[in-house]
């Protein structure tokens, strides 16, 4: 009950607010939501930054906007990386994650109204709903499904999907075969709808191409699908059947539908890999229970690392907080809308990223405000009068086509048409001179144009360079919050008092880094095959290598509870150690042992040999690591002639090795003696960068457990050094 009239004006505010809200055209976007199997990199805020983009845009036309992203948080992936990485639950190793996104997202400058998390009560309560609205639509079944599984896709694929080696197209590894007895979804009953609405809504898929390529994906025949999983633990039970998960796909979907007074969606914002979901199995999923469809779905292509999608499972993953720290939020955020037309595949280059910034950020853009205000702040006193629109200036000026490029979701073209009037204005303060000009009115009406146009530019530039527009609306005297795209029109400026303020953009010098894979050459001679050795190679570089990290340490001080020794892959090293009657020192997973044994953790050495160390210890496998820098020549294991340089870890003195043992050498020294003492020549410290790593195993191990070890270690390693790797073999 209202009481007095300071409620009375309160109440009648908000009536008045959301009545103008109401009136306001709707705008609804999302992006994917992300798994939690490792943190963000760049290909995640690829897709993140353009729907900021097109967000902030909508925002600037006075829509009410609604902007979502997220986490997809269930399923056995999120499992088995809480396991890995040494957390005590998913949910404690989903809330990292989350806190990594969060931190990514706010660095970003990413204007998110909500961001959803799968394991959330609302998200449970809103799966359990829809699931219920398609059983009792008789469009799920119980049945048996026999099928190829990608663990990195969390789905299942089908035959004609792989590729000629029969890996995963996307995550290049070859799935597994599944025998489970789960909820099928009547995917086929929608073949003719999905037909009919893609027919009649030309916009519904995009690009075009992409378009193509559902049709006739769906006109080969669509098949019912799987969504339960009877092996899960982390997930949503089925209901009405404890013993069943809702399959992780099919409740990620569903996140889109949580701001119900928002739905359907105006853009939902993808990768190319996840179109098929989107555009076949979430639209039936939407008829089945009743709900409108999107009413567009764009696929971008992949941001890609020598033409290789970038992924962390594939080991070229790029930590864009790290660029950001390097070149800045919005000179990251220009790139990607600039440098890629968004449905096609782009390779991403730190060279061409640096150019842009360069070339069009502090050329172009910096020198002309730079410019118009020290002559302003010179010659004006640091004022500028309001005066007449010189026409001729702002011939270039394109906003109504600007805005049909973002409406066509091509921001590549809608930057383009803004530098290209930023490049008249350069060209219109170069041929008047004002510099020259000593006439008071003459001078200030060239410079009110230009000033003029300065703010126009800051209002285009606003939804891809939200931070750097603030600064220059400090620069002229305007409130950000109450620009719109309406004003981006000449002549509205009025006298206005100049803030110089400091240079928008700092040029960088690209240094071409000599922290390349090189690709080394290592192997295992075949008399050292012999003995059942096996080993896996593989090169890490650019890596920032610290003292400590307190995840590590947090890792370490929990391995003694979880650690269980490997007893089998153990006796693989003592039956070669006595084969070659070995008296001196043990094997090194006996070494780590023995210092959990005693101090009840691994011990601190820095990031990249304790990342090493966890994953030696809980598979039982020795692990060796080199400085490449120090590196001469092909890596091999070989038997030793008895002549080799030998110089142990953590000596100066040089020792002996004996003929007939085995080691791991270059072409000058013994990088590691048997598997026991590596050489001190070519230690991983602090200032390594680069590393050659491997992990050896022995006649009890097999190619897949050595792989997954190796893999694990890289993963970990690029967690908590930076950097990227690549398997060698």
């Amino acid at each position: 009950m209202i009481k007095n009239n300071k409620q009375i004006e309160e109440g009648t505010f908000k009536y008045l607010e959301l009545s103008k809200k109401k009136m306001k055209k709707k705008f609804y976007i999302t992006t994917p939501i992300y798994y939690v199997n490792d943190k963000p990199h760049v290909g995640h805020a690829y897709t993140t930054i353009i729907a900021d983009i097109l967000a902030r845009w909508h925002r600037l036309k006075q829509e009410d906007v609604f902007f979502l992203t997220g986490l997809d948080e269930n399923g056995q992936k999120t499992v088995e990386a809480s396991i890995k990485f040494g957390f005590k639950s998913p949910q404690a190793w989903c809330d990292y994650i989350a806190e990594e996104y969060l931190k990514t997202w706010k660095n970003l400058n990413i204007s998110n109204d909500d961001f959803i998390r799968t394991t959330e009560e609302r998200h449970h309560k809103l799966s359990i709903e829809f699931t219920k609205k398609v059983q009792k639509k008789g469009d799920i079944y119980k049945g048996n499904y026999i099928g190829l599984y990608c663990e990195g896709c969390e789905a299942y694929i089908t035959e004609s999907e792989l590729t000629k080696e029969g890996f995963c197209p996307n995550h290049n590894k070859k799935p597994k075969e599944l025998h489970e007895e789960n909820y099928f979804f009547k995917l086929s009953k929608y073949d003719k709808q999905l037909l009919e609405h893609i027919e009649n809504n030309p916009s519904f898929i995009q690009p075009e191409f992409r378009k193509k390529e559902i049709i006739n994906f769906i006109k080969q025949g669509l098949k019912d699908i799987s969504i339960s999983r009877q092996s899960l633990t982390w997930g949503i039970p089925f209901p009405g059947d404890e013993s069943q998960r809702i399959y992780v796909w099919f409740d990620a979907l569903l996140n889109y539908l949580h701001p119900k007074e928002y739905w359907p969606a105006n853009i939902q914002m993808m990768g190319k890999e996840i179109i098929k979901f989107h555009c076949i199995i979430w639209p039936a999923m939407l008829l089945s229970a009743g709900y409108k469809l999107p009413k567009k779905v764009f696929a971008h292509g992949w941001l890609t690392i020598n033409g290789e999608k970038m992924s962390k499972s594939l080991g070229n993953a790029i930590d864009p907080n790290h660029l950001t720290k390097t070149f800045g939020t919005d000179a990251l955020r220009y790139y990607y809308a600039r440098e890629v037309p968004l449905g096609n595949d782009g390779d991403f280059s730190e060279k061409q990223l640096v150019a842009r910034l360069n070339n069009e950020l502090a050329n172009e853009l910096g020198n002309l405000i730079s410019r118009t205000l020290t002559l302003i702040e010179k010659k004006l006193n640091s004022e500028i009068k309001k005066d007449k629109v010189d026409k001729t200036l702002f011939k270039d000026l394109k906003v109504k086509q600007i805005d049909k490029f973002i409406q066509d979701i091509e921001p590549h073209n809608a930057i383009a048409l803004i530098f290209h009037f930023i490049h008249s204005c350069n060209q219109y303060i170069s041929e008047k001179e004002p510099w020259n000009i000593n006439k008071e009115n003459e001078l200030n009406k060239i410079l009110y144009n230009l000033t003029d146009a300065i703010r126009i530019i800051s209002i285009l530039l606003y939804s891809f360079l939200p931070e750097t527009c603030e600064k220059i609306h400090k620069q002229l005297s305007l409130d950000t919050k109450k620009l719109s795209l309406a004003q981006a029109i000449p002549g509205i400026l009025t006298t206005t008092k100049i803030n110089k303020g400091e240079i928008l953009f700092q040029k960088v010098i690209f240094k071409e880094t000599k922290d390349v894979f090189k690709n080394p050459k290592c192997y295992v001679t075949p008399e050292v095959q012999r003995l059942g050795i096996k080993v896996k190679f593989a090169e890490l570089i650019n890596l920032n290598i610290k003292k400590k990290h307190m995840g590590l340490e947090k890792l370490k001080s929990e391995i003694k509870k979880s650690f269980k020794p490997n007893i089998r892959v153990l006796k693989g090293y003592d039956n070669y150690s006595r084969l070659l009657n070995i008296e001196e020192g043990q094997c090194s997973v006996y070494n780590l042992m023995d210092l959990v044994e005693e101090n009840g953790k691994l011990p601190t050495i820095n990031t990249a040999v304790d990342s090493y160390n966890i994953i030696s210890l809980a598979k039982s496998l020795v692990v060796g690591a080199h400085d490449r820098e120090h590196v001469k020549g092909p890596v091999r294991f070989d038997i030793f002639k008895g002549n080799e340089l030998y110089i142990p870890l953590f000596t100066n003195e040089k020792k002996s090795v004996n003929k007939g043992e085995f080691g791991c050498i270059d072409d000058e020294k013994v990088l590691c003696r048997l598997d026991i003492k590596q050489g001190d020549q070519t230690k991983v410290t602090e200032k390594t960068k680069n590393i050659i790593l491997y992990v050896q195993g022995n006649e009890y191990t097999s190619e897949e457990y050595l792989q997954e070890a190796i893999e694990e270690i890289c993963k970990l390693m690029i967690r908590f050094c930076d950097g990227e790797y690549k398997i060698l073999n």
